[in-house]
């Protein structure tokens, strides 16, 4: 991923100079030239982690090679997602299992509308939730290594969802994985609330269900765990997924608003709301742990994350230009347009605001990282002094 200084925040394309000046006071300027350098994807650009718990479509979305070791496996991953609106899809296995993606600029936080998308292969009473969290750069160092919130769907403080939750996979004896047809205790795991069972190996899939490029003997995974969705056929032969009314990636059809997101729905690890400006990285993980019979164990598909902020298309107004001045403790932006102007914190606090203008100047109480934004768009800005 481009680091902060080369984001570019859906029409504004952005570098930054960084002059030293007398009393070591510095002075940056943040500039948008007449002609773009390169225009945001609304599309992920990098796939961080990929770690799926055992399941009937693991080693197989993507396709696992004895050659290959994790590194490998991510950059299949990449290839899966990167650039894509709804590319290959890929299996992130029963309870737990997870990918994280970043993209090549800020997601903006747009008070009443949805922020970004999760494409999946959900339909009809075949849905397999998945939690969605998201991140913020707090760092600027490009990784997802800050805080993770998640986004609060409609199970969420419900007596059926459970968090602080645990579960440890154990890797199949040589036994189990040569055997064929319907194993029940295939993939043994335990919970942190003395519960066990199996994940079960089909007739379908006779492949490892353990990620083969794993060399662990074990796999543990934390998170929120959702109540169960399978409510049994009216002939009992099969079992029908039901979607949850919203918040969960692999929970509706691509094409239905159920597949969409609000950054304004994130949550800190008490449960309590916070306002984040903007974000910078999203983390998806199975959500239900629940064998369906025949049909396999619940996991979550992810094929694509799409910014619903970011035009696939450059607009008209490419060619605006915005500068932003950071001198001691005041920031000025300059825009070419009439925009209304917001600082943020990193975590979300608005510092500063004002009315749709061409320019403002602010004062900042203290140094940090800080989210600009001018309309719709978001850009990070270091303040040093």
């Amino acid at each position: 991923m481009a680091s902060h200084h080369g984001r570019y925040s859906r029409s504004f394309c952005l570098f930054e100079k960084i002059t030293a000046m007398k009393k070591n006071v510095l002075f940056g300027v943040l500039m948008c030239g007449i002609l773009p350098l390169w225009a945001a994807s609304p599309y992920v650009s990098r796939v961080f982690e990929f770690v799926p718990a055992p399941g009937q479509f693991v080693n197989l979305l993507p396709a696992y090679d004895s050659a290959d070791n994790a590194e490998a496996m991510l950059a299949k991953v990449n290839d899966c997602l990167v650039g894509k609106a709804n590319g290959t899809v890929l299996t992130l296995g029963a309870w737990g299992g997870y990918v994280v993606v970043g993209f090549d600029h800020t997601i903006a936080n747009v008070a009443d509308a949805y922020d970004f998308q999760i494409n999946g292969n959900a339909f009809s009473n075949n849905t397999e939730p998945g939690v969605v969290m998201v991140s913020v750069d707090e760092n600027g160092n490009g990784l997802p290594d800050d805080t993770w919130y998640e986004l609060a769907g409609s199970e969420f403080g419900k007596s059926t969802t459970l968090t602080n939750y645990e579960v440890t996979y154990y890797r199949p004896s040589v036994e189990k994985e040569a055997a064929t047809g319907n194993i029940t205790d295939y993939i043994r795991w335990k919970d942190n609330r003395d519960s066990t069972g199996f994940v079960a190996k089909n007739t379908f899939h006779t492949q490892s269900y353990f990620p083969q490029w794993i060399a662990a003997d074990s796999l543990v995974f934390k998170g929120t765990r959702l109540p169960n969705n399978g409510v049994k056929s009216s002939t009992g032969s099969y079992t029908q997924l039901t979607s949850f009314a919203f918040g969960y990636a692999d929970n509706a059809p691509n094409n239905s608003e159920g597949a969409q997101f609000k950054i304004e729905w994130a949550v800190d690890d008490l449960g309590q709301a916070v306002q984040l400006a903007g974000i910078d990285f999203v983390k998806i993980y199975t959500g239900v742990l629940q064998d369906n019979g025949w049909t396999g164990e619940c996991s979550t598909e992810v094929s694509g994350v799409v910014d619903l902020h970011t035009p696939t298309a450059l607009p008209d107004y490419q060619t605006s230009s915005v500068l932003i001045y950071t001198a001691g403790q005041q920031l000025t932006v300059e825009n070419s347009f009439d925009e209304p102007i917001q600082i943020f914190t990193i975590s979300g606090v608005c510092v500063a605001q004002s009315p749709a203008v061409k320019q403002a100047s602010f004062q900042i109480a203290t140094p940090g990282f800080y989210l600009v934004k001018i309309g719709n768009a978001v850009q990070k800005v270091m303040m040093r002094w």
